[in-house]
């Protein structure tokens, strides 16, 4: 991969052969940082475990986002509830400058149980399709688009994400759920949002595209 200079953004481009990397290194969070309020540092809210499971414990409230930014990419992630199933999501595009709040300018793929694969233009984000939840609700949504995949607390889920030029599709075990078009900001830092639910990670894996 090859990091290209953007304004403050470094995006991250790929080269021919480039395969998937994790984004957790499995022993600490050197490159991740964390946003919340009240104010914590990594080790409060999130832990590795054997295996290169991360837990979160849900809270405080806020996010852990990379420290570099993307752009293209094919992203893989997996996720259990590890009690009773809650709120949660995969923040995508997090902007420059967001971490002054707990909810930044992103697209976010909704996790919270029984809503997963929802998509949430997030503060100034914004897509080409239109929104189904009602005008003037605080939360903007656009609803999955096929039946609940979700599988039960204590299993294994799987998000695959592409993003490319703008066009993110999201997929859910294996069920299709979500695209939307001209997706901004369409490139930034990758995160997990803490909404007061204990859940796990593992195989956190981006995939560079040409």
């Amino acid at each position: 991969m090859v990091g290209k200079l953007v304004g403050a953004v470094i995006l991250t481009l790929s080269v021919q052969g480039a395969g998937a990397v994790e984004l957790f290194n499995g022993r600490d969070f050197s490159g991740w940082e964390l946003q919340t309020t009240p104010a914590a540092v990594v080790g409060d809210a999130f832990h590795v475990l054997p295996d290169g499971v991360i837990a979160s414990d849900g809270k405080p409230a806020g996010f852990l986002a990379t420290s570099q930014s993307y752009r293209n990419y094919k992203l893989h992630v997996e996720w259990r509830w590890t009690g009773k199933p809650g709120n949660g999501g995969v923040l995508l595009h997090i902007s420059p400058g967001a971490f002054d709040r707990v909810w930044p300018v992103s697209l976010q793929v909704q996790t919270k149980h029984g809503n997963v694969g929802d998509l949430l233009p997030m503060a100034a984000a914004s897509f080409a399709e239109p929104l189904t939840s009602k005008p003037g609700t605080d939360t903007r949504i656009k609803a999955r688009t096929a039946a609940d995949s979700e599988k039960p607390a204590g299993e294994w889920n799987a998000c695959d994400i592409v993003s490319q030029d703008g066009t993110v599709e999201v997929t859910i075990n294996g069920v299709p759920q979500n695209r939307v078009t001209q997706v901004r900001p369409a490139a930034g830092r990758i995160g997990f949002q803490l909404e007061g639910t204990p859940y796990e990670l593992r195989h956190v894996e981006l995939t560079p595209l040409d």
